[in-house]
This record gives C-alpha cells, structure tokens and sequence, in this order.
C-alpha cells in the first residue's frame, strides 16, 4: 500500500471523525443505572485515537496503550457491575462503523485490505486485554465472597455445635433416667404391653439427640477407637429398625463380603448406618408399595471396602444431589438437614468417603473405608 493511500484513509477517517462518534453514540448500549455512563463516550473517542495512532505506526508502545486502556475501561466495567456484554457490544459496533466508512470510500479494496486487519487487530487485541481483566477481577470477588461466606458459615456451625453440645448434655441426663426405669419395670412387671414401643422410642430418640452432639465436634473423653466387624455392626443395625422394617413392610437384601473388620468408633459408624437405613424406610413407605433396601459390600482394588446401600424409592431432585450432604439440607418437609451432613463428617473422620448415586430406578449411598489392616498400619 503507498503512503498516498495510508494518508487518504487517515485523512478520510480525521475527516469522519465526528459523524463517526456520533452515529456510535446513538447506537449504542448504555445503562441507565451504569455509574460511568457519562465516562463511555470519552472511552469511544479515546478508541479512535488508538486506531488513528495504530495506522500511523507500529511498535510496543501502541500495544502498551492497548493494554493500559483496556484495563482503564475493564476496571469500570467491574465497579458498574454492569453485563459484559453491554461493552462488548458497543466495541463491535465502533469496529463496525469504522469499517463501513472505508467500505464507503473510492480507496479501491486492495489497498484497503492491510488496513482492514491492522484494525481488527486494533479491536481484537483491546477486546481481548479487557475481557480478560474483567474475568480475573470478577473470579477475585467471587473468591473473596465465597471465602467470606465459607468462613461465616463455619462461625456459625462452631456456634451450633457449642449450644448443642451444652442442651445436649443437659437433655441426655433425664433421657438416661427414664431409660433406666424402663428397664425396671420390664423387670418387675415383664407382661407390661407397650414397654418395648417406649424402649424403641426412646433409642430413636437418643440416637437423633447423638447427632446435634456430633456437631460440635468433641471427643468424648476416654473414647477410643477399636476393632469391631463390620458385618455384625449390620446386623446389629437391622435388629434395632426392625420395628420400622416391619411395619413399612421393606425387603431386605444383604450381599456382603466375607468378613470385614473395621478400626474406629463404632458406635459412631453404627449411627451412620442407622441414618442412611432408616431415611431409605422412610422415604420408600410414602411411595413405593414394593419397598427394598439392598446392602452389599466388596473390597476395591486398593483394599479397602466399599459400601452400598441402595433403595428403590424415588429419584433424589437433580438440584439436591450435589448439596445433599451440606448441613440445612434436606428432602423432608420436616427434616433438620443434619443427619446426612452428619453421617458424612462421621466417615470422613475414619478417614473414608460418602457419596450418593441416584437413578429413576435406585438411590445408591456409598460408603468407602480403610479396612482394619489399612488403619493399623498407617497408624
């Protein structure tokens, strides 16, 4: 291209500037409620200085500029907290019009067509600084909110588990008293109706009291960890929701290993089977007339034995599946949401996972545990 024609489109462009601006001003996007609405038409004029400068010559300075005016325009973007594609928009449109007065002119297109990419280039490349600034500035403030949030939302769990472990305490005393006494009338009056029902009652109680105390993360003092069958802690399982089992006619399936033994706090590890068991029987009585809750367990590659308890109740709504185990999360109209939340700190304690698997035909929860071997010898 010769230096005639690079000073006609100069001049042609000098010459538009004006019309230019003001057909860009008239079409394009601008917020009402946009704090630097005023500043956009200078950002617009501040463009078409950069283009102007980019025709006339090259180097590191122009990309400098480049990037120090898309970060200028980027940053406001952030603070208008206004859609990115308001902006986006309204650069294409100058790239548009700046491109249609060339078109519109005797310049013979060959002789155009250097200028056409030296000006996409300018384009692309203020595009392509400011969206990238406005993605890394607004990904910092969603990491600084989620981070605040994270943190207030552990405050708060702190706080719970503190309350509840003092009701707790409280609560267990007189619940412990009217067990004991339970036991002394079986004792002396043995054809007494209804004392197993209270007995029950009260074990669902104690056991659903055992799960706010949990929350506070606290050790009992002296409790230690042993070594326990994980099969017989099934069973064991299955005899104390008997009741629930029968009355809600559920099948079970059992399909466990051979015998698997376990290192931990067992009676924690049993709470957690209840949990999981008992909101599968709860949930399969309201809508399935052919409840089953299916139990099977087999070694992973690694050694380590997985878990599954399945049911065939209804499938688990998409937009819980993924929060299910955080805490105030629940299917139930009158749930906690802390039982699974719970269970899941439980396993993770024994240093094993939980997950849930759900299907139109099978809801699947997951457990994974080091065997008692693993546990021994990492200890």
């Amino acid at each position: 291209m010769t230096i005639e024609t690079n000073n006609a489109i100069l001049e042609l462009l000098l010459k538009e500037k004006e019309n230019l601006l003001i057909e860009w001003n008239d079409k394009i996007l601008i917020n009402t409620d946009d704090p630097f609405k005023d500043t956009i038409k200078d950002n617009g004029n501040a463009m078409f200085q950069l283009i102007i400068q980019f025709l006339i010559k090259d180097g590191d300075e122009l990309e400098e500029y480049i990037q120090r005016l898309a970060y200028s325009v980027a940053e406001q973007r952030v603070k208008a907290e206004i859609n990115i594609g308001d902006f986006v928009y309204n650069v294409n449109l100058g790239r548009t019009i700046v491109l249609d007065i060339l078109n519109r002119s005797n310049i013979h297109f060959h002789e155009l067509q250097r200028q056409y990419e030296r000006i996409g280039y300018c384009f692309d490349k203020f595009l392509y600084h400011a969206v990238s600034r406005y993605t890394d500035a607004k990904d910092q403030i969603i990491k600084e909110k989620t981070q605040f949030i994270d943190s207030t939302h552990k405050d708060r769990l702190t706080l719970l588990g503190q309350m509840t472990s003092s009701f707790i305490h409280e609560f267990r005393n007189p619940l412990t008293s009217v067990q004991g006494f339970i036991q002394l009338l079986r004792s002396e009056n043995p054809s007494m109706k209804y004392l197993d029902i209270i007995s029950n009652e009260l074990e669902q109680l104690n056991f659903r009291i055992s799960q706010f105390l949990l929350l506070s993360k606290k050790e009992l003092i002296g409790k230690e960890k042993i070594t326990f069958s994980l099969n017989e802690l099934i069973d064991e399982v299955l005899i104390f929701l008997y009741p629930s089992i029968l009355d809600g006619k559920v099948k079970i399936l059992q399909d466990m290993n051979e015998k698997i033994y376990l290192n931990g706090y067992a009676d924690e590890i049993r709470q957690v089977f209840i949990n999981i068991i008992f909101n599968a029987i709860d949930v399969l009585t309201q809508y399935r007339r052919d409840p089953i809750i299916h139990i099977k367990s087999k070694l992973t590659p690694d050694g380590r034995i997985k878990l599954d308890i399945a049911n065939n109740g209804p499938r688990i709504p998409e937009h819980l599946v993924s929060s299910i185990f955080e805490p105030f999360v629940t299917t139930k109209t009158l749930g906690t949401g802390l039982g699974l939340f719970v269970c899941r700190e439980i396993i993770e304690k024994h240093q094993g996972t939980l997950t849930c698997d759900t299907e139109s035909d099978w809801t699947v929860f997951s457990i994974i545990l080091p065997t008692e071997k693993q546990t021994n010898a990492k200890g």
